[in-house]
């Protein structure tokens, strides 16, 4: 069964005029307010530079997290890893800096653990995006260091990436499906003008979660149907391959504060397509 969720902030006013950031003022807010819009799930944001703070990475909030998910039906199955876009330590040259990060990434799993969240969204795109051979070759090593612990605690790394569809099918053939798969971006791939038919052939298989969006093709994110996806198109191909996991609204904010009623239109536009 499909689960329709949104990312964390997106119910929130823009932080530092930012479309994505943690919203550490309202966060505690912005489960009421999904439960009033339908929402079944939240993707939480991680990011720099405050990450240390974040509420789910402080044992002691675990609690109220917690009570609010409960009292809300609204429930934490993933995370995206903003902060690893932000500083990717697969990038970074400087071992004492690396290791600094790897102790985040670290932190990060020990309290997806605690939290009882199984996938973490891992953004190869932008600041993240792997771009020679020795990006790639470090960050396979790293997370090969890590992958006991996420087989026994079952957790799993999604990869968003901007390869096209036949580099990003050899990227994740290096890595088991037990711990790995796939973010699938329906307005990245848009904007990248992708074949949407060609990509799930290569690895629909391998796609474990889905951001929903609209992009216009080489531009910015738009509300829902406003730009270049063909959610038609994608959405009959995503029932072909029996998708089964969730749908996370990433899309475009309000231009008048008014994020609620602009989140309540895609989600009632993204409804028409879950089969």
């Amino acid at each position: 069964m499909n689960k329709i969720g949104f990312m964390q902030g997106r119910l929130s006013n823009l932080v530092n005029n930012q479309i994505q950031a943690f919203p550490f003022e309202d966060w505690t807010y912005e489960f009421e307010l999904a439960k009033k819009i339908g929402f079944d799930c939240m993707e939480w944001t991680l990011d720099y530079p405050n990450l240390h703070s974040n509420p789910l990475l402080i044992p002691e909030k675990k609690k109220e997290i917690e009570l609010l998910s409960k009292s809300n039906n609204i429930e934490i199955q993933s995370i995206t890893l903003d902060c690893c876009m932000q500083r990717p330590f697969w990038k970074e040259r400087d071992t004492e800096i690396r290791n600094k990060l790897i102790e985040d990434f670290k932190l990060i799993i020990n309290s997806s653990i605690i939290n009882g969240i199984k996938l973490l969204v891992l953004p190869l795109v932008d600041n993240g995006s792997i771009n020679n051979l020795q990006d790639g070759k470090l960050l396979i090593k790293i997370l090969n260091s890590l992958e006991l612990d996420l087989k026994k605690n079952n957790i799993m790394i999604a990869f968003e990436s901007d390869y096209a569809p036949s580099n990003l099918l050899d990227f994740i053939n290096q890595f088991d499906k037990i711990s790995y798969g796939i973010n699938y971006d329906i307005g990245n791939s848009a904007s990248l003008g992708f074949d949407t038919e060609k990509e799930l052939d290569l690895y629909g298989d391998r796609i474990i979660n889905v951001h929903v969006k609209d992009r216009v093709l080489n531009g910015n994110t738009v509300r829902l149907g406003k730009g270049n996806a063909d959610f038609e198109k994608v959405f009959q191909g995503l029932s072909y391959i029996n998708y089964q996991e969730n749908f996370i609204l990433q899309t475009a904010r309000s231009i008048d504060n008014n994020h609620f009623g602009e989140l309540e239109i895609n989600y009632n536009f993204l409804k028409k397509y879950i089969f």
